[in-house]
C-alpha cells in the first residue's frame, strides 16, 4: 500500500481553493497570469486528490455495509461486487498521485535548442545526422510543434554535419531531454559494392532554451567578432557576407552564427548561448546531486552511447534501459514515443526509488 503525504496534498487542496477565489475576484491582468499558471499546474493533482478521497470514503462505507449483519442479501451481494472495483480505483489514483508530487524539472515546460552534430563516420555520419532531425522534425510535427532551424552546416553528400534548431510547443524539452548523447548507426551505405556493414555516429544535445531571467550574461564576459562567411559549409552559409562569433569568455563557449541579417545574426547566436550556459548549470547541479549515488544507468553523460540504429535487422536498441523495437523505419519516420515514454518511466522510477520513506 502507497502511502500519501496527507499534509502535502491538504497544503495543495487549500492553495488551489485560496486561488480560485482569488481568481473570481478579478485581479489586475498581470496577477491573473500569475495564478491562472500555478491554477492550472495544480488543476490535475488536486482533481486526482480529491478523486482519491472520494473513493476511500466510499471503501468504507462499502466495508461498513458489509460488516453490518443487518444488511441484506442484494444489498451486500452488490457491496461485494464494488469493493475490488474501488479498491483498483483507489490504487491507479494513488500511483497517479505519487508521481504528480514528485519533484518538477524547473526545464520541463521550457522550448528546447536541438543541436545534432555528425561524429566518426565520415560522409555516412553526416547522411546520419540528416536522418536523426528528419526523425525529429517528423515527431515534432505529430505533437503540434515547430522546429526553425538556427544554422546548419550541410555535409559533403548530404546529411548534415551540424545543425542547429530551436524546437517550440507544449512539453518539447520534458520530452526530448532524454536524447541527449551519441547516436550509433549500423547500416550498408549506398556507395559500398561489397554490401558491407558501416558503423558511424552522431552526437544529440537537447538543451532547454534560457530566458534572460535564467541565465545572466555580463557584457564584460563576452567578445564579439564580426566576421565575412567563407565557402565550405553549405547552402545556410555560403549565401551570407558576413557572420558573428560570439566568445563566452569565462566559459570559453564559442557560438557562431551566419545569417544575412547581422542583428539576427547577434541575437540568434546569443540565444543558443544561453541556452548551453543554462545547460552547463543544469549538469553542474545535476552532477552535484549524484555524486553521492553515482546513478549507474542513464547518468546524463553524453559522451556515452545511448543508442543504436540497426538498418540491416530494422533494430533499435536504447543502451540505458535495455529497450529494444524492431521497427526502426516507423522510428525513423517520428514514431518515437514508444522510445521516449518507457525513458520517462524509467526516470520517474529513479525519482520514486530516491524518494524518502
Amino acid at each position: 500500500m502507497i502511502e500519501l503525504p496527507a499534509d502535502k496534498m491538504d497544503l495543495m487542496v487549500k492553495r488551489f481553493a485560496m486561488l480560485e477565489s482569488e481568481l473570481a475576484n478579478g485581479p489586475d491582468s498581470e496577477t491573473y497570469v500569475k495564478l491562472a499558471s500555478e491554477y492550472a499546474e495544480l488543476e490535475d493533482i488536486v482533481g486526482r486528490i480529491n478523486a482519491y478521497r472520494a473513493a476511500l470514503s466510499e471503501r468504507d462505507d462499502l466495508n461498513i455495509l458489509l460488516s453490518d449483519k443487518a444488511t441484506d442479501g442484494d444489498m451486500r451481494a452488490l457491496a461485494e461486487m464494488e469493493l475490488p472495483e474501488v479498491e483498483e480505483k483507489i490504487e491507479a489514483l494513488q500511483k497517479d498521485i505519487q508521481l504528480l508530487l514528485l519533484p518538477k524539472d524547473a526545464a520541463d515546460t521550457k522550448d528546447a535548442i536541438l543541436e545534432i552534430r555528425a561524429g566518426t563516420g565520415g560522409l555516412e555520419a553526416a547522411l546520419f545526422a540528416g536522418d536523426l532531425f528528419r526523425m525529429y522534425e517528423r515527431y515534432a510535427a505529430g505533437h503540434g510543434w515547430k522546429i526553425e532551424i538556427i544554422s546548419a552546416s550541410e555535409g559533403d553528400a548530404g546529411g548534415y554535419k551540424e545543425i542547429i534548431a530551436k524546437v517550440s510547443g507544449r512539453g518539447v524539452f520534458s520530452r526530448l531531454k532524454f536524447e541527449s548523447g551519441v547516436h550509433r548507426v549500423q547500416r550498408v551505405p549506398e556507395t559500398e559494392a561489397g554490401g558491407r556493414i558501416h558503423t558511424s555516429a552522431a552526437t544529440v544535445a537537447v538543451l532547454p532554451q534560457a530566458e534572460d531571467v535564467d541565465v545572466d550574461i555580463r557584457d564584460q564576459d563576452i567578445r564579439i567578432d564580426t566576421m565575412r562567411a567563407s565557402g565550405a559549409g553549405g547552402q545556410h552559409v555560403n549565401t551570407t557576407d558576413s557572420a558573428v562569433r560570439i566568445t563566452h569568455i569565462p566559459t570559453g563557449i564559442v557560438v557562431v552564427q551566419a545569417e544575412k541579417s547581422q542583428h539576427q545574426n547577434r541575437a540568434r547566436a546569443m540565444e543558443v548561448l544561453r541556452a548551453r550556459l543554462y545547460d552547463m548549470e543544469r549538469q553542474k547541479a545535476a552532477d552535484e546531486r549524484a555524486e553521492s549515488r553515482r546513478l549507474q544507468v542513464g547518468s546524463g553523460d553524453r559522451s556515452e552511447r545511448i543508442r543504436t540504429y540497426n538498418f540491416p535487422q530494422g533494430r533499435l536498441t536504447d543502451h540505458r534501459i535495455n529497450l529494444t523495437l524492431y521497427k526502426l523505419d516507423r522510428v525513423m519516420e517520428g514514431e518515437l514515443d514508444d522510445v521516449i515514454d518507457p525513458l520517462i518511466a524509467d526516470h520517474q522510477a529513479k525519482l520514486l526509488s530516491e524518494e524518502p520513506a
